[in-house]
């Protein structure tokens, strides 16, 4: 009974899960919307550098000497075959060590990788510093969804993810934009310089905004604080196990991110409808700008000035998301007894797919039949407009499902989601001209359809029983 009651005493937990000002769920909001917005910008520059190079390629291409297209869009899209690997090792890292450290000194490698790929002078050598450059950004992109789990609870978590969503939506559309002035009025290889400069400074902003918010490390620098006041060895918490870290701790969490597609529906499903929202994405990222100047006869300059209408339609959809997500959560709370679920993230996603949808058939047609510019704008707009409400879904919802594990949750989905991303640029420009753009669009916007709605579907229905039966889901 004394041995008992001494584990008891010695065992470091928050004072009280509600009040204690050190758990981050109980912050203050400005300091949580510091730590947010801070987050959000290394997600922003993570991206930024995805496309930025996109106006340039044609520039990379004759002083590299590279002839194929498929080599050509490597260029841009290897990127992001360095963010299907590298949130699968970085995230279950930040799960271990704690977020802080990671991201910093990833960010950190990704500037200097990002930088050196502007002194390249082989086609081989670009291709390759751009894979690690890629892989050093992605860490932000798990992390992210695990630091927002940290410091919101579900009833407020909406707000979190629709910012650190939109980030990820915004970094490639900006870059792009800034990409065409680099491309006529300096050297392509002032869009890396650029962009670590950029990533430099949001290195050193992040010291004073980010803050740790693991709840495991926390309490062990609590713990380690009181062994130091009183000597007394025998104070613990439940995560003791992270202070020694063994090849076995950290092999079991590198594996966790792979035990979880392979494992979990809930995860299989999300990543494959992330991932073709995510190619479908960056079809429009390496194409917009042939179809404005191919069959417009616009400049590359103004050609980017194109992707304005998805800067703003993202952010539209980000503010009615972030306005609406959270009153709709507690609402279905309220009718369920004042008990939240995940599946209570799910019903915006229908008007989000349809809207993808539509998006699709309406830039396919229009551009097909060379409409006034305006049309192919609007239906790229209501294609993103869809994807930021669904991307936005798909992350609050598997953040809800796996709090604990939801940095490596997410960097599970990323697998998928990154290799869509790395593939779908490639062979995009042989669909186009084989099936011209309204058919690739009407395929495009079919296959939509027919992943999302049943996805909503199969989710809102069998969700909690899927979660059930999930040894990784917080229920559980």
């Amino acid at each position: 009974m004394r041995t008992c009651l001494l584990t008891s005493l010695s065992q470091v937990t928050w004072q009280d899960e509600e009040t204690d000002p050190d758990n981050p769920k109980n912050w203050k909001m400005r300091r949580k919307a510091k730590a947010t917005f801070g987050m959000s910008l290394f997600v922003f520059i993570s991206l930024f550098a995805v496309s930025l190079v996109a106006p340039t390629l044609p520039a990379i291409s004759a002083e590299l000497d590279i002839e194929n297209p498929a080599t050509q869009e490597m260029v841009l899209s290897v990127f992001l075959l360095g963010f299907a690997v590298g949130p699968l090792v970085a995230s279950p890292l930040s799960e271990t060590f704690g977020r802080m450290r990671v991201i910093q000194s990833w960010n950190l490698l990704y500037t200097i990788f990002n930088g050196v790929c502007g002194s390249s002078r082989t086609k081989e050598a670009i291709i390759a510093l751009r894979l690690v450059s890629g892989l050093f950004a992605s860490a932000t992109l798990g992390i992210g969804g695990g630091t927002i789990s940290d410091m919101f609870r579900p009833k407020d978590r909406g707000r979190g993810i629709a910012i650190y969503s939109w980030c990820s939506v915004a970094g490639p559309l900006f870059g792009v934009i800034l990409g065409g002035f680099i491309a006529k009025y300096t050297t392509w290889r002032w869009a890396f310089f650029a962009t670590s400069i950029l990533s430099g400074c949001i290195q050193l902003v992040g010291l004073w905004m980010l803050e740790e918010t693991y709840p495991s490390l926390l309490l062990r620098r609590r713990k380690w604080k009181l062994v130091n006041e009183t000597g007394n060895t025998a104070y613990h918490t439940h995560y003791d196990h992270l202070d020694n870290v063994t090849v076995q701790v950290l092999s079991r969490n590198l594996i966790r991110p792979f035990k979880m597609l392979a494992t979990q529906p809930i995860i299989q499903v999300m990543a494959l409808y992330n991932a073709f929202l995510y190619g479908n994405t960056y079809i429009f990222y390496a194409d917009f700008v042939s179809l404005w100047t191919d069959r417009y006869y616009q400049t590359v300059q103004i050609a980017g000035l194109n992707y304005i209408s998805i800067a703003i339609s993202s952010a539209l959809a980000t503010a009615i998301y972030t306005m609406t997500i959270d009153s709709i959560y507690r609402a279905l709370s309220t009718r369920n007894g004042g008990v939240g679920k995940p599946e209570f993230r799910i019903p915006v996603m229908v008007p989000g797919t349809l809207l993808l949808g539509a998006g699709l058939f309406w830039y396919g047609w229009s551009a097909e039949a060379v409409l006034h510019w305006v049309m192919p704008n609007i239906g790229c707009a209501l294609f993103v407009a869809g994807a930021t409400v669904c991307t936005s879904s798909v992350n609050a919802y598997v953040v809800d499902t796996y709090s604990q594990y939801s940095a490596s949750a997410i960097a599970a989905i990323s697998i998928l989601r990154c290799l869509a991303g790395f593939s779908f640029p490639i062979f995009a420009p042989y669909m186009y001209n084989r099936l011209g753009y309204g058919w690739a669009a009407t395929v495009l916007g079919f296959i939509a359809l027919g992943i999302g709605i049943p996805a909503v579907g199969l989710l809102w229905y069998f969700g909690a029983w899927l979660r059930g039966r999930s040894l990784y889901s917080s229920r559980n």
